[in-house]
């Protein structure tokens, strides 16, 4: 385990657990975690290799409560997480979320409700984007579990508030049969946010198209030579209005176009980073440009961007890198400081509910 004081019984079980960025959080905070579900088993090999975990390649949605339950020793307080894929409620994916009733990933929240009947586990911890709450699948799974007898607490946080350097809202639902829970109160207040600077200024300098002798990962996409007169002219958490006229897009010149200003530009040292998404690698695809080099981010600054620590391992060095995969991993991460946040709260509630039962 890689941290915490485990004197409780206490085992968790990950749903949608991708590389394992909530897994690695639960085993920060001292909870560990016997097994991962994923459908992706190109998640596998940095799943295993940086958890105390196994990893199940299987759709969720053909998963059983007795699948589940076979992952719990006998007598552990279990904990069922999971983040559903968010796709379809997310302000970054338009197509999916103009139709998202037909959108099986939809269902996935379904299937978490499904299982949770099947043997209703102690605690529940269930990560999203806000913009799930609008949606009747969210308001149908609380009712699911109001109705098996748990206590809910809902909260939509900005993942800075926890220690990554990065502003990404998301919802946090936690649910135990046990009590009242909540999650802890955040950790930084706005000026105490973790900015871009204190977490990568102190990589090498490297070009577009570069990778550091010392870090196979620290590694940037190549910039067409227009990018290059655009990045020069980008300033930090400016937009493309800052460019010349001759280096606007035809489509940021219309009225429909005239919105998106968040593409194409730089981080800001001195604050978090925006969000990271599967496509941070790439200049246009939001401020994913750096704070002073004339380049994307890395992948390796995306990592830590995502709070992964600096030694977490993503691809297996006897097989070929597809850096677009590893960007995805880490672009569809819970990132780990939330994760750990989420667990110290399960944690802490399950001691309070020891201490009541002693008092």
């Amino acid at each position: 385990m890689k941290g915490g004081n485990n004197n409780m019984s206490i085992t968790a079980v990950d749903l949608f657990c991708g590389i394992g960025g909530l897994t690695h959080g639960l085993e920060d905070a001292g909870i560990p975690v016997s097994v991962g579900f994923d459908i992706d088993e190109s998640c596998r090999f940095s799943y295993e290799i940086n958890n105390n975990a196994k990893f199940v390649c299987k759709d969720v949605s053909n998963l059983t409560s007795n699948d589940i339950k076979a992952y719990y020793p006998k007598n552990a307080t279990k904990v069922l997480v999971g983040c559903a894929p968010c796709q379809p409620f997310s302000r970054y994916s338009g197509k999916y979320r103009k139709n998202g009733h037909m959108d099986d990933k939809w269902r996935l929240l379904y299937s978490f409700a499904s299982i949770i009947k099947g043997f209703t586990p102690e605690i529940i911890s269930m990560e999203n984007v806000p913009g799930l709450m609008q949606e009747q699948v969210f308001n149908d799974f609380k009712v699911s579990l109001i109705r098996l007898g748990y206590n809910i607490d809902v909260n939509v946080v900005d993942c800075a508030s926890y220690g990554v350097p990065q502003n990404r809202k998301r919802l946090v639902l936690l649910a135990s049969r046990l009590g009242n829970i909540s999650l802890i109160p955040p950790l930084y207040k706005p000026e105490q946010y973790i900015t871009v600077r204190d977490s990568i200024s102190h990589l090498p300098k490297i070009k577009d198209g570069e990778t550091s002798d010392i870090d196979p990962l620290h590694t940037s996409s190549k910039l067409s030579e227009l990018n290059k007169r655009r990045i020069i002219q980008s300033k930090q958490g400016g937009t493309w209005r800052d460019w010349d006229e001759s280096l606007i897009l035809s489509c940021h010149k219309k009225k429909t176009g005239l919105s998106y200003s968040s593409v194409y530009g730089r981080m800001e040292w001195d604050k978090p980073s925006p969000t990271i998404t599967t496509q941070f690698f790439g200049y246009g695809n939001g401020r994913f440009g750096h704070p002073e080099q004339n380049r994307a981010i890395s992948i390796r600054e995306g990592a830590i961007l995502q709070s992964f620590p600096p030694d977490y391992v993503f691809y297996d060095s006897n097989k070929v890198k597809v850096r677009r995969e590893i960007a995805a991993h880490i672009g569809n991460a819970v990132p780990v400081k939330l994760g750990q946040a989420i667990g110290i709260s399960i944690r802490r509630h399950l001691e309070e509910v020891e201490n009541g039962r002693k008092g």
